[in-house]
């Protein structure tokens, strides 16, 4: 796969932003998507953020492999920082993040009432690479239509403060990718998530990168969604596997041939859905020192 570079000049200036505005942040919120726990999570964070206390929360929980959230969350944890999955979908669970952040930052907001300062409501910076649901997260703890939401990368563009309870202020910001994928692992994941546009990418390549991974690890999965088993020892499996699709699916030939556009858009439509199945991109032996 080629190596992808994909850094719009909107990320650029939030990334100027965020750099100005950390200083009157107490806690860092950042959004990793469950599906890909270190693919989606953005290696200049670290640099920006420096050593403000962060709450990483790994979104979409109800698309992934539940048993490697819950590997990955505890990885996390073990890096010394605070860690927690959502369902996008149960609004539940987002008072437990706002609860988590006030536990964070308990210590902190004593000091600060002992030295005398005025009680003020904690001021929370949500960060995430594109399509990590960082929109759905905030219109849910604001429990209202706060921001844009849109089932594509860069929908959101410009910052703004939302007051989520009288304590507890969420300042947003774009998503932020990093300048260019230079990890092929990670570029895949990225785009199997749907984080970065899929027309910069060769569709079918990917097409292949996720069909291997699916036989490896998620052969269940490939039987009973399209009852499909592969070979990947035969040469031809991939020929196969188009033609399998296409044939259980009714995509009509083009020109006397398997509509091979046709069977990617439909494949990755139910990925990016979720009707495919609960699927995680990686596991914890993924991680680079």
């Amino acid at each position: 796969m080629a190596q992808i570079q994909w850094f719009p000049g909107h990320m650029a200036k939030a990334k100027r932003e965020i750099s100005e505005k950390i200083k009157v942040i107490d806690i860092v919120i950042e959004l990793v998507d469950a599906r890909a726990p270190y693919s989606s999570k953005n290696p200049m964070i670290n640099d920006i953020i420096k050593n403000k206390p962060r709450l990483i929360v790994l979104t979409k929980k109800d698309m992934a492999d539940e048993n490697l959230t819950k590997q990955w969350v505890q990885y996390y944890e073990s890096l010394g920082y605070q860690a927690m999955s959502v369902n996008l979908k149960n609004f539940n669970e987002y008072q437990k993040i706002i609860d988590k952040c006030r536990h964070v930052l308990k210590e902190k907001m004593e000091k600060e009432l002992a030295r005398g300062l005025k009680p003020r409501a904690i001021r929370a910076m949500v960060l995430g690479i594109p399509n990590v649901g960082k929109s759905t997260f905030i219109n849910r703890l604001a429990n209202r239509k706060a921001t844009i939401t849109g089932n594509k990368p860069g929908v959101t563009k410009a910052q703004q403060i939302i007051r989520v309870a009288k304590d507890f202020e969420l300042f947003d910001t774009p998503g932020v990718l990093w300048p260019k994928f230079e990890d092929e692992h990670v570029a895949k994941n990225i785009a199997m998530i749907g984080s970065i546009k899929q027309n910069i990418l060769p569709l079918d390549d990917l097409f292949i990168e996720a069909m291997t991974y699916l036989s490896q690890n998620y052969s269940s999965i490939l039987k009973e969604r399209y009852q499909l088993e592969i070979d990947l020892e035969d040469p031809d499996w991939v020929l196969k596997t188009f033609d399998h699709i296409a044939q259980l699916r009714k995509i009509k030939p083009l020109k006397g041939e398997t509509d091979y556009d046709r069977v990617i858009e439909l494949f990755f439509s139910e990925i990016n859905d979720g009707s495919i199945g609960r699927i995680t991109w990686e596991d914890t032996s993924c991680v680079k020192d």
